[in-house]
């Protein structure tokens, strides 16, 4: 087969293209750092990528929605340690006022105090973490007591409901603490102390109708502690969730840097080494193109 001078030209030029195009890839790694910059570089290598990604992002999003989970755990705690020291001093009032030596005036200041731990233990209640209600159950939007009045549970069936939030695959935590009995309890035995303690600053004292509620304090304190150990339980299972996610993100990242990032050593000697052929190819080039007439009368 007879070889043309345009032959060489065309087949020069065509090898000149693919080396740039070489040399191009090999700075868009190094420039990216990825291995692959679009698609049709590595289909395979892309695909993967694309995998280990959504793990990476669904983790992350784990990891967001345990501080969700923190958030209600922990005001959830603190609101029920408020209740515990409400129910506290609440005791103290009520020996207090079983005392037959106290005047009617001394029983009305212990009134007005024993209302206005009610009222307290009441916004307790509605303790909100941004616009939802924690006591609440799935019914976020209602609090338990509106104009110191706790709500029906027949209108609002969502009291009694677990609000879960989803910290990895299949696993979700509950997050909310079923106040609707609780505080209904201690709403509901507070007005019987604040009835019998009214009953009796205007006429005869009678401590011991007073001191039985000692009693219904203590039951409630219990279960107060009960509530808080459960939430302390979940707290625990947050704290370990949370750990796990820690490692899976590690393994997650890891594994996508094995796919896309390019070792930087390989692609620089890779890089000096076509940019060796290229200035070989194009001295190369330059012998066998055949001198045209202006190259003679020079």
């Amino acid at each position: 087969m007879r070889v043309t001078q345009s032959m060489l030209s065309n087949n020069m030029l065509r090898n000149l293209s693919n080396s740039y195009s070489k040399m191009g890839r090999l700075q868009d790694q190094l420039t990216t750092q990825k291995k692959v910059n679009r698609p049709s570089d590595d289909p395979v290598v892309a695909m993967k990528g694309m995998a280990y990604r959504m793990q990476v992002d669904k983790v992350e999003q784990y990891q967001r929605n345990l501080g969700e989970v923190h958030n209600w755990l922990d005001t959830s705690d603190d609101a029920l340690d408020q209740v515990g020291e409400a129910l506290k001093r609440l005791q103290e009032l009520v020996v207090d006022a079983a005392n037959d030596t106290k005047t009617q005036e001394d029983r009305e200041k212990i009134l007005e105090e024993i209302k206005q731990l009610r009222t307290q233990i009441q916004d307790l209640a509605n303790t909100k973490v941004g616009e939802k209600h924690l006591f609440s159950g799935t019914n976020t939007g209602t609090p338990l007591f509106i104009d110191g009045e706790m709500v029906d549970v027949d209108d609002f069936p969502g009291l009694n409901k677990d609000v879960s939030i989803g910290v990895f695959d299949g696993v979700q935590l509950v997050v909310n603490t079923n106040g609707s009995k609780l505080f209904s309890d201690i709403d509901s035995m507070m007005n019987d102390i604040i009835s019998e303690i009214d009953s009796q600053t205007g006429g005869d004292t009678n401590g011991p109708a007073i001191s039985k509620f000692l009693t219904n304090i203590d039951e409630q304190q219990n279960a107060v502690l009960e509530a808080r150990a459960d939430i302390g339980a979940r707290q625990n299972r947050a704290e370990m969730m949370e750990h796990r996610l820690d490692t899976q993100e590690v393994i997650s990242k890891k594994q996508m840097s094995e796919n896309e990032d390019i070792d930087i050593e390989k692609v620089i000697t890779e890089m000096i080494t076509q940019e060796s052929v290229h200035r070989v190819a194009l001295s190369v080039g330059a012998r066998i193109i055949q001198p045209s007439l202006v190259d003679f009368l020079r």
